[in-house]
């Protein structure tokens, strides 16, 4: 039987946070050991620079995500673990893609339009003010990722349906105009995949400033817990643990008998110190050994590279003679030849 191919990207342009861990990263470590998926992985650097100009934090971005993954346990026995760059073959693929698609699709997309709102709501003369052609072609890119390697699956957040919609429609319209060549990728949901509140009670987002990193060291993991929002109930008074972000944390993380436990105590009082304390216990203790790997990783950057090179090289292994038949679908060869 044909493995299924399960593709996911990771956008160089900040640090791994809880969020993140619950809703993205631990679900893919886990698919990673799945002998009957064939798991992608890879850093989007590219996709970085559409909204991320600073260099040094792209570089660090890529360095704190890749160690992160290796630290948590992906199996790269069974993944492939590669940088966007490295694989030249999708920007190569990404202008192919772009000569097919019609602008008109572009135009729809959500990134955009809200962009072109936003300057329309501030009053500004022309609708595409700041906008660059990455924002704009961004779908594009996406396609290029998942159709170099044919995936059959996409695990995405809702919001980023309409691009898994599109690549299905570009490859579609390739397909159409030079014969059956990619896959028609399927976008996965998860509806139960743990959203996570961030210090301010709003969605755990870089965008906000709210985060908690996933490594962050005790003492600062402690500060960054005593800083999260919570309501003037006093000690003693039944409290609501649904909704409360210190609940909706520890539930991400605790088995389900944990969890029922620290309901009782919240219908008990439990003062909101004692929650701070108990959740940032909890917490350290889970993370603390998948930290002690990750500050020796980021001692090792040369072990990083090499894990990343050595999933180009796979990934290379596949996409090199797919782009050959895909120069000659499209009348690109060696005259001659």
């Amino acid at each position: 039987m044909t493995k299924a191919t399960v593709l996911t990207g990771i956008t160089t342009t900040g640090t791994p946070h809880l969020g993140n861990y619950v809703g993205a990263i631990r679900p893919a470590i886990a698919a990673s050991k799945d002998a009957n998926v064939s798991p992608f992985y890879f850093l989007a650097d590219y996709h970085a620079l559409i909204k991320c100009q600073d260099p040094e934090k792209v570089r660090q971005s890529s360095l704190e995500i890749a160690a992160t993954w290796l630290a948590l346990g992906l199996d790269t026995s069974n993944a492939v673990f590669y940088r966007q760059s490295d694989v030249p073959e999708i920007t190569e693929l990404a202008w192919m893609l772009t000569c097919v698609t019609a602008k008109g699709l572009m135009n729809r997309a959500h990134a955009y339009k809200a962009a072109v709102a936003e300057n329309e709501q501030g009053g500004e003369n022309d609708p595409d003010k700041g906008i660059t052609m990455g924002l704009f072609s961004y779908p594009i890119l996406m396609a290029a990722d998942i159709l170099i390697f044919n995936a059959h699956k996409v695990p995405v957040g809702k919001d980023q349906i309409q691009h898994i919609e599109m690549a299905r429609d570009i490859a579609g319209r390739f397909n159409h105009i030079y014969g059956e060549h990619f896959v028609i990728p399927d976008a996965v949901v998860t509806e139960n995949a743990a959203t996570l509140a961030g210090l301010d009670g709003r969605k755990m987002s870089k965008s906000y400033n709210n985060t908690i990193p996933l490594f962050e060291p005790e003492k600062k993991l402690r500060k960054l817990i005593n800083k999260i929002k919570t309501n003037s109930l006093e000690p003693g008074e039944p409290k609501d643990p649904d909704g409360c972000t210190l609940f909706g944390i520890y539930q991400a993380f605790a088995r389900p008998s944990e969890v029922d436990e620290v309901r009782k105590l919240y219908a008990d009082g439990i003062a909101w110190g004692e929650m701070k304390k108990l959740l940032f216990e909890y917490i350290n203790d889970h993370i603390a050994p998948a930290r002690e790997r990750y500050e020796a990783l980021l001692q090792a950057p040369e072990h990083i590279e090499n894990e990343l090179q050595e999933g180009a090289k796979k990934a290379r292994e596949i996409s090199v003679p797919f782009m050959k038949q895909l120069r000659e679908a499209v009348g690109i060869s060696r005259i001659g030849a």
